[in-house]
């Protein structure tokens, strides 16, 4: 793809009243440019003239106009993010303070950077992989614990690394084929599928275990939906409330108080759960409580995790049948909520209930735990009971690969698809060059994850996502 070279420049900090505000200049004369505008209090002192990985005190002028007091970190090329000349400017971090500041460097001779294209440029001058270009913006966007070290292990490079040894394996039974296919007298294919067939097997495992991982890393990621349903009055909004941790929701003693969806985003033991409180679910006359019912079950349709609030103070009633039916096919953690109260649902009475209706197998797999909104109990086993679903209570990432983005789950899928064809054609007995053809896509698939086997559209299409600075 063209490759611009000019100078950029561009804000890395957030614009808000801080500290300290970053301006960064990347670009062959980045050093230059900086130098019209800095100036030393060591008299002839020049940006220019000092060594690389090194940090300056002096002053920002725009004209003759004193600007702000800074420091100037100069790395020169190619050691630095994007491998040209860059220079960052740290000044003081009010917003106006850091907007001048960039204007002055763009009058100066640089232009104001795309979006991403910072990172953009790491890509293409070979500083890192696709892969690693895409982790910088996850890390950025992280919100819980663990989506932040999925983010920094890709950063580091543990896709890019299992990728291009799958990829080297790849390659070479390639070059192997079309070696024997040239000069038959001297490479010999005896016993040649026998060995690709086991190799094949051994990449589709490692491909199907990096696809199973992609489940997980989206709930990472982007957290869990997690919707809360229950029939008016069960406590619902004080549960919610309780696991925010703040007033969210409105709670009084009046059934169908709440009558629209309201959403949070909240970590427990470092997971992300999107959390929405629904309407009580009700037959009902009443025409805003009756949509706010019809949303809440739309929002269930699509949720990772329904929690099912019972009010355990009180005979289960026909809401919470359509209720029970409704959740069969979901993930669910029911609450018995009220248990300060005296109890008329206990866990016995419904799992009776769930297995009438559910089925043995399903009942047994719903865990119950008993809550209170009043004594606030209930809510360390709510989060062990979350975490024992989704990831069977154990998610390190020590020494795992987790695919947190769709774009390289939906490649390793169609270099798995390619990977079964060269196994069915090896079967079959087919000529080594039918083989060839799928290898290679499968090596292309791959390339896709890295960068290898992009075009400019993708390119552009990823880094139009990042921030303007990085």
């Amino acid at each position: 793809m063209a490759f611009k070279t000019d100078t950029i420049a561009a804000i890395s900090t957030g614009l808000s009243d801080s500290g300290i505000g970053i301006v960064r200049v990347s670009g062959e004369d980045a050093i230059e440019i900086v130098d019209r505008i800095f100036r030393s209090p060591k008299a002839g002192k020049r940006l220019a003239d000092v060594k690389g990985n090194t940090v300056h005190y002096g002053y920002i002028y725009d004209g003759e106009e004193l600007l702000d007091e800074v420091m100037a970190v100069v790395l020169k090329a190619p050691r630095s993010y994007t491998t040209e000349n860059t220079v960052e400017i740290n000044c003081h971090g009010g917003v106006l303070m850091v907007q001048k500041i960039l204007e002055t460097v763009l009058k100066a001779g640089a232009r104001m950077a795309e979006p991403g294209e910072f990172t953009k440029r790491a890509f293409l001058n070979g500083r890192i992989d696709l892969s690693r270009a895409e982790a910088v913006i996850d890390v950025i966007h992280s919100q819980n614990e663990y989506a932040l070290k999925a983010g920094t292990k890709q950063l580091r490079g543990n896709i890019y690394e299992a990728v291009s040894e799958m990829r080297k394996k790849l390659i070479y039974e390639i070059a192997f084929i079309e070696s024997a296919i040239d000069d038959p007298e001297h490479i010999s294919l005896d016993g040649f599928y026998e060995r690709i067939t086991e190799i094949v097997k051994g990449l589709i495992g490692q491909i199907e275990k990096l696809i199973q991982s992609a489940d997980s890393g989206k709930l990472m990621k982007e957290g869990i939906r997690t919707v809360i349903l229950g029939k008016p009055n069960a406590g619902k909004s004080s549960l919610m409330n309780l696991i925010v941790g703040s007033e969210k929701s409105i709670v009084t003693d009046v059934a169908g108080t709440t009558r629209d969806v309201l959403e949070e985003n909240i970590r427990i033991q470092g997971l992300g759960l999107n959390i929405v409180d629904t309407a009580g679910i009700r037959n009902t006359e009443d025409i805003v409580e009756k949509i706010g019912v019809e949303r809440a079950l739309s929002c269930a349709e699509d949720a990772d995790l329904i929690v099912y609030v019972v009010d355990s103070s009180t005979s289960l009633d026909d809401s919470d049948y359509e209720i029970i039916d409704f959740i069969q096919d979901k993930k669910v953690i029911i609450l018995l909520n009220k248990s300060d109260l005296e109890e008329k649902t206990d866990e016995n009475s419904l799992k009776s209930v769930l297995e009438d209706q559910l089925g043995n197998e399903k009942a047994d797999d719903i865990v119950m735990i008993k809550t209170s909104a009043k004594d606030k109990s209930g809510l360390d086993e709510f989060e062990g009971a979350v975490r024992t679903l989704f990831f069977q209570g154990k998610l390190s990432l020590d020494d795992e690969i987790v695919i947190t983005n769709l774009r390289h789950k939906e490649a390793l899928m169609d270099a798995c698809e390619s990977l079964k064809l060269v196994l069915k054609a090896a079967q079959d007995g087919m000529p080594e060059d039918f083989l060839s053809i799928d290898l290679m896509n499968a090596y292309t698939s791959l390339g896709y994850i890295i960068g290898e086997e992009v075009g400019e559209d993708l390119i552009e299409e990823i880094f139009s996502k990042f921030c303007m600075g990085k």
